[in-house]
């Protein structure tokens, strides 16, 4: 009988001992993971911000064949939220308590699981890079003395177990983000009458790899001379090619916008003022990323070859930037129209 009271008293000991090194070990914890993604910043930002896109990219679904989610009354910004449940996983809740675009989101997570119910902070941020952007995300918290003594027992700790689950969040907001800016579409809107007018431009020459980085300058430079001059735009902003050689690789082209009438400017101003008659033309639209502009040139000139249409070769073919980097940060809305004059109709005589 000794003996068992002496084991009890043994066991007792150890149990006392157990409770006090883990009630004393410190439970507090942060893990975090940085990722440098191809992706503007307010493309990132606004991605996160907006829980109907988790589902696209969030590492914990895929582990739970289970699980159901839910969402708030808000699903972006500040006071949006989501819950899930899953046997497999366990229950849990997600809340933006703070939102500052497009650098950084505070978020309070709650999981219940048989160790009971613990909250944490999640803490996202986003600094530009360029084009690129680096998105920070991180969570620190502090466990239940539950959690604290199953831990005990793991080879490793909750910041070990978790970091795998961030790096690969971050990998599958990375693919998907990609998905989303090279979505594109080409649509032949057919002919229509372009009403021209004049426009005021400036005018380089360079190689055709060089039209697209070059572009963007020469609209501001000419958008800025309009606006300290008082000089009213137009339309969205366009570039005339003037010359074009594939062979060659170079190309000669104007960029400027539309103003309501002639505007003439002092001799050593390098911004001038053309005029583009009333015109037929065929016009296109690509929907996306200027790196699909030859696709939706070359589409354009099939469907004048196919359909027994001329291009005019005394006219230059223009674009149009309805909607651009300077609207919408997101490539897949930019909206670019493509217009080709057409040679003239010749009557038949009777």
């Amino acid at each position: 009988m000794k003996i068992f009271k002496y084991l009890f008293f043994l066991l007792l000991i150890f149990i006392i001992g157990a409770s006090i090194y883990i009630a004393t070990k410190d439970g507090k914890f942060q893990v975090e993971q940085k990722q440098m993604i191809a992706a503007p910043q307010q493309v990132a930002f606004n991605e996160v911000n907006d829980f109907t896109t988790w589902k696209n990219w969030e590492p914990w679904s895929a582990e739970a064949t289970d699980m159901i989610i839910n969402y708030g009354e808000k699903t972006s910004g500040e006071g949006a939220s989501y819950s899930w449940s899953s046997e497999e996983m366990g229950d849990g809740s997600i809340t933006n308590v703070k939102s500052n675009p497009y650098t950084s989101i505070d978020q309070e997570i709650t999981f219940k699981t048989p160790f009971g119910e613990s909250t944490s902070d999640v803490y996202w941020e986003f600094q530009e890079r360029g084009d690129s952007t680096l998105v920070v995300w991180g969570m620190k918290g502090e466990q239940s003395f539950m959690e604290k003594a199953a831990f005990t027992f793991q080879e490793q700790s909750l910041s070990e177990m978790m970091q795998p689950m961030f790096k690969k969040g971050l990998d599958n907001l990375e693919e998907a983000l990609k998905r989303k800016m090279e979505t594109y579409s080409i649509n032949i809107d057919g002919i229509t009458q372009h009403g021209g007018g004049y426009y005021m431009y400036v005018t380089t020459a360079s190689k055709i790899s060089q039209v697209t980085d070059r572009m963007p300058k020469m609209i501001t430079e000419v958008g800025n001379y309009m606006d300290e001059n008082g000089i009213e735009k137009i339309g969205s902003p366009f570039v005339l090619y003037n010359q074009w050689n594939e062979e060659a690789g170079t190309a000669i082209y104007s960029a400027g916008y539309f103003t309501p009438s002639e505007v003439v400017t002092p001799a050593e101003s390098t911004v001038l003022t053309g005029f583009m008659p009333n015109q037929r033309t065929l016009k296109t639209t690509l929907k996306g990323d200027y790196k699909n502009l030859k696709e939706a040139w070359d589409s354009a000139y099939r469907y004048l070859e196919e359909n027994g249409l001329s291009a005019d070769d005394t006219s230059q073919p223009f674009e149009v930037y309805a909607a651009g980097p300077e609207d919408v940060a997101n490539p897949a809305k930019w909206i670019t129209h493509i217009y080709i004059p057409l040679q003239k109709q010749t009557t038949a005589k009777p």
